[in-house]
């Protein structure tokens, strides 16, 4: 299982901290959410704060652009430490396109589905074997420490069996009300990477819970 937390559920005023925090634990990715305030009713944080994590991070960037006209960022982000840019289905009407600009930026590619979007609108881009991953937002996206949805779980094992129709190497990813109590869950259901955000930072020993995660 591959643990990514969201920084986006840190202290922003002590974002080095957090970054080395990261760094000592048994995290694999730090998840970066980006918010514009147009496609989520939030705005988190941009470009130069991206540089500014990547800068202290030994770890990859899993930046997830929750922004209208992802396209246009491609290339910035990249250049601002991203390894993963994950993009809304429901922001590209040229999906495919995208998705090639990522691949071509030298980044692994990413697509994140809303909850009420159904997998199926997936196939054609799996078969295709252009995406490295694809985030299941489990809560609405836009702020952290939401309650989970429940029915993430089926969504898991229909996504799970496209993959393994088609044959390829795209990983799971959950994103959103993630925590101990439904971890192994999501694992039994197909799930490789899970994000946490304020589950990690709102404990008192993060990198314990981080440890939990991974272990379980």
């Amino acid at each position: 299982m591959i643990i990514a937390p969201s920084i986006l559920a840190a202290d922003f005023a002590n974002l080095q901290q957090a970054t080395e925090m990261l760094n000592r634990s048994q995290a694999d990715w730090i998840h970066v959410d980006i918010m514009d305030g147009v496609f989520v009713p939030n705005i988190s944080f941009g470009l130069p704060v991206c540089t500014a994590i990547h800068r202290h991070a030994q770890k990859p960037l899993d930046v997830h652009l929750m922004i209208v006209k992802p396209e246009n960022y491609v290339q910035a982000f990249k250049d601002a430490g991203a390894a993963l840019i994950s993009v809304h289905y429901e922001a590209c009407p040229h999906l495919h396109r995208t998705l090639q600009q990522i691949k071509q930026a030298g980044c692994q590619s990413g697509i994140a589905l809303n909850p009420h979007t159904p997998v199926h609108l997936l196939e054609d881009s799996l078969a295709e074997g252009h995406v490295d991953l694809v985030c299941l937002m489990s809560v609405n996206p836009g702020f952290g420490g939401q309650k989970f949805i429940e029915r993430t779980y089926q969504k898991v094992r229909q996504l799970k069996a496209l993959i393994t129709k088609h044959q390829v190497k795209t990983l799971i990813e959950i994103d959103g009300g993630v925590s101990t109590q439904n971890a192994a869950k999501l694992k039994e259901a197909g799930a490789d990477v899970l994000v946490a955000g304020s589950f990690v930072f709102g404990a008192k020993d993060p990198e314990n819970v981080i440890q939990q995660l991974k272990n379980l």
